[in-house]
């Protein structure tokens, strides 16, 4: 074994620095998309004048879908300040041992409140673990994510109540079921043409990407034109792996293969991403087959709490991404645009406080049900063998009464 050493289990700093610096040479940087992206609000916070790209070979024009008015756009910033203050308490939280795990979105904001405020209320959103804002904005109450993570619940609210899915923890899973569903209102709007026509949308990140379950649910997709739309966070880092590791073009460029549109928005744009999230979901709804969307962002935090990115993650590149950040953009424009007064803003951090008060309080009152009614939970209906176990369970608990009895 002499002059050999074992493989590290971590990343180290050497092969974070030469993965990036090959990326620079390659033309395919972190920070400068190669092939560009669709933008309206630049970094700035000003306003460009409309949308076009070319899909396809087709120039297709987002301007339709594309709002500016103040009104609007406050909401949008609102949506965003709220998901963002709920991020801060929510991994305070788990630092202070009320949570067992947290995953924050902070930099996402952006991808998450456009996509998710551009779906109709016939729409069905599958989320991975991170998409807090999404929930937010198809009306899920944030306590109830949190009773998740609590781990008080094994889901926190129902699906059908806000056609959003339950989190998924499993890679790319959902990506999966959301093709399944999206056949199953194709069918059903074949059935009953009186039926509003809705679309699926799934959510996952880059390295998810790379998983075989993307695979097939964009082969069955293009096969039978599935009224669906993958939503790509391209946020980087899948943990510790860099996206420059995933793939050697542009994720959107994959939908090529398939034979279905894709796009490359920038992700921290939430009027661009809410304007091709639009048009996305009026293209499968119409029959047209699904789109894939690659929304270009960046986690600005660590993958989860059990995470720590300064292991894999350069300095200067979080700093690179700063002046990116959604909220950052959005709150420039409206300043400057005369959007939003100092009353809009010192109103929204005080909701924001009484919000996060209010979580805290919820947490901390939130308890375990009784471990003998996860037995009902396991099937629909009553059956042998569970009851079975539950015997068992009662006469195990029994037992420890007879203990105490006898000290």
């Amino acid at each position: 074994m002499s002059g050999s050493r074992l493989p590290a289990a971590e990343f180290e700093v050497e092969d974070v620095v030469r993965t990036a610096q090959a990326a620079h040479q390659d033309g395919f940087s972190q920070q400068e998309p190669e092939g560009g992206m669709l933008q309206v609000l630049r970094p700035d916070g000003s306003m460009a004048g409309g949308l076009t790209a070319e899909i396809g070979g087709a120039p297709v024009d987002f301007s339709p879908y594309l709002s500016s008015d103040p009104a609007h756009l406050r909401s949008l910033y609102r949506d965003m300040y709220l998901i963002r203050r709920f991020d801060q308490e929510s991994t305070a939280l788990q630092r202070q041992g009320q949570l067992a795990l947290w995953v924050p979105l902070t930099g996402q904001e952006g991808a998450q409140i456009g996509s998710g405020r551009a779906m109709a209320p016939q729409d069905y959103a599958f989320p991975t673990y991170r998409e807090h804002g999404v929930a937010l904005t198809r009306g899920v109450a944030l306590a109830d994510i949190l009773r998740l993570f609590r781990g008080v619940t094994n889901g926190g609210w129902d699906p059908r109540e806000h056609n959003f899915h339950l989190y998924t923890l499993v890679l790319a899973a959902q990506s999966l079921h959301a093709v399944g569903y999206a056949m199953g209102m194709q069918r059903d709007q074949l059935a009953d043409p009186a039926l509003d026509p809705g679309a699926s949308i799934a959510y996952f990140g880059d390295g998810a990407s790379s998983e075989g379950d993307v695979h097939e649910s964009m082969v069955f997709a293009a096969s039978f034109d599935a009224p669906v739309v993958f939503f790509c966070q391209n946020n980087q880092w899948a943990i510790s792996v860099p996206a420059t590791v995933q793939t050697r073009v542009p994720l959107a460029k994959r939908a090529e293969g398939y034979g279905f549109p894709g796009v490359r928005v920038d992700g921290n744009d939430v009027v661009a991403v809410e304007a091709v999230t639009r048009w996305a979901l009026d293209h499968a709804r119409s029959g047209r087959g699904p789109v894939l969307i690659e929304a270009y962002t960046y986690r600005m935090s660590a993958h989860t709490t059990a995470d720590d990115p300064t292991k894999y993650r350069l300095t200067g590149e979080e700093q690179d991404w700063q002046p990116r950040d959604p909220l950052v953009r959005l709150e420039a424009h409206l300043r400057s645009a005369g959007g939003a007064d100092e009353a809009f803003f010192d109103d929204l951090a005080a909701e924001a406080k009484v919000m996060a008060t209010g979580l805290r309080d919820a947490v901390l009152t939130m308890t375990a049900p009784d471990l003998e009614s996860r037995f009902a939970a396991v099937y629909a209906e009553p059956h042998a063998l569970v009851q079975e176990e539950l015997g068992f369970f009662r006469q195990y608990e029994a037992g420890f009464a007879d203990e105490g009895k006898n000290a």
